[in-house]
């Protein structure tokens, strides 16, 4: 048996950003992950970064070494579909010098793996596959089906996890205080545990690629509404952008199932032509959309986290944020809590992570559910009242900043990670 103090299953992202939140706690972490790393790092994905997730990074000390490889917008176009009204958000009206940033997949996962490399308080197993979870009074006992030793240099680097170079493929019996479930929005460890979650499989779908534009795209983020669902444009480097473009189910298989010079004439018909012709670059993928919320948070010795707590629709790039605020969370009460001399998997800790997390995420879930059904159709007396909203945002500085702040993470209780 391998006695840990904190099992994280699940090393997207948000367990990653868990893992290394807890560097200096002097808790011992096991990091569980069922896909092989090169496997999530070649995803295509690409995330809104808002400024209270670059904060927390930069509090963790890996922000200086994924800005360069990310991108940075200093203005957001906001806009009705061919409505002449377009909101513009610029850095003064937060007082900051950006309002946001894009970072692909593998950039956010290289930067957090390297830097996982060098906590020594954090081991990490993958491929792995969790097998049992037994919940005890004291502690959470759970067998993992290990295929691969992680981050493997020399044999004699893998002695801290029990682990050979001829001998990598065995179950494990671990043994943690706490554990954390990140391991997505159909979290077996949740599902395990009967927590229970609500929401709603939207009527859309989402299509996702990446364009290279003959113009620059200068900075500049867009969103624009459409009847038929919102249409996002996300600078990337090298002046390619980023597009989530969300469509009615059988409408969004159409167009994926387009060829790429059908696609790219649909497509221009939403981009518009400032940015002059489009080049498809890679795939293109198409999701369905969802909207879920679990009932709670936590239990005796378990929390969830991310996409295994809630799961948001795309518009205004708030998913990927709201699991990073949510390891940031977890690891302050949890170092809180050790500090104290207290059981960190104790029902009463825990639930202080989830009165935290989960109201600020049920807020919100709500604001992207009421832009998205606001926006997604053509009935006139929601049209007068969104294009009503829009004018308020360009005439009420107070409106405005608040919406922008709610949009960036600037709004409820910040973890402290995001003031160092």
């Amino acid at each position: 048996m391998l006695h840990y103090d904190i099992a994280i299953v699940g090393g997207g992202i948000a367990g990653m950003t868990l893992a290394c939140a807890l560097k200096d706690s002097g808790l011992s972490v096991v990091l569980i992950e069922a896909k092989p790393q090169s496997a999530a790092v070649a995803k295509g994905q690409a995330y809104a970064i808002s400024l209270l997730s670059s904060r927390i990074f930069q509090g963790l000390g890996v922000w200086q070494k994924m800005l360069p490889q990310i991108s940075t917008f200093r203005q957001i176009h906001l806009s009705d579909a061919d409505y002449p009204g377009v909101v513009q958000f610029q850095p003064q009206d937060l007082n900051t010098d950006a309002l946001g940033y894009v970072a692909e997949h593998g950039v956010l996962q290289t930067c957090l793996q390297e830097f996982l490399q060098e906590c020594s308080g954090v081991n990490w197993l993958c491929p792995a596959e969790v097998l049992r979870v037994e919940y005890l009074a004291d502690a959470v006992e759970l067998e993992v089906f290990v295929t691969e030793p992680p981050f493997p240099t020399t044999e004699g680097d893998l002695g801290g996890l029990g682990l050979s170079g001829s001998n990598n493929k065995r179950v494990e019996k671990i043994s943690a205080r706490s554990l954390v479930a990140a391991d997505g929005a159909r979290s077996p460890i949740r599902t395990a545990a009967g927590i229970h979650t609500y929401g709603w499989q939207y009527w859309q779908s989402c299509i996702v690629c990446t364009v290279k534009p003959e113009k620059p795209h200068n900075d500049t983020a867009y969103e624009r509404f459409w009847p038929s669902g919102p249409f996002a444009i996300l600078p990337l480097p090298e002046n390619r952008c980023r597009i989530v473009w969300t469509a009615p189910h059988e409408q969004a298989k159409a167009l994926v199932a387009l060829d790429d010079e059908q696609f790219l004439a649909e497509l221009s018909r939403r981009y518009g032509s400032r940015m002059g012709g489009l080049s498809l670059e890679g795939s293109r993928f198409v999701f369905p959309v969802q909207l879920m919320q679990s009932s709670r948070y936590t239990k005796s010795r378990l929390a969830l986290i991310g996409d295994a707590a809630h799961c948001c629709h795309p518009v205004g790039g708030q998913g990927l944020n709201m699991g990073i605020r949510d390891a940031a969370a977890l690891a302050q009460v949890l170092q809180s809590a050790h500090r104290q001399g207290e059981d960190i998997g104790a029902g009463t800790v825990l639930k202080r992570y989830e009165r935290w997390r989960q109201s600020e995420n049920l807020t919100i879930l709500a604001f992207t559910d009421f832009l998205d059904r606001l926006f997604s159709n053509n009935w006139l007396p929601l049209v007068v009242i969104r294009r009503l909203g829009l004018w308020l945002l360009v005439r009420v500085p107070p409106v405005k900043k608040y919406a922008l702040q709610l949009m960036t993470g600037l709004r409820g209780r910040p973890p402290q990670l995001a003031s160092h």
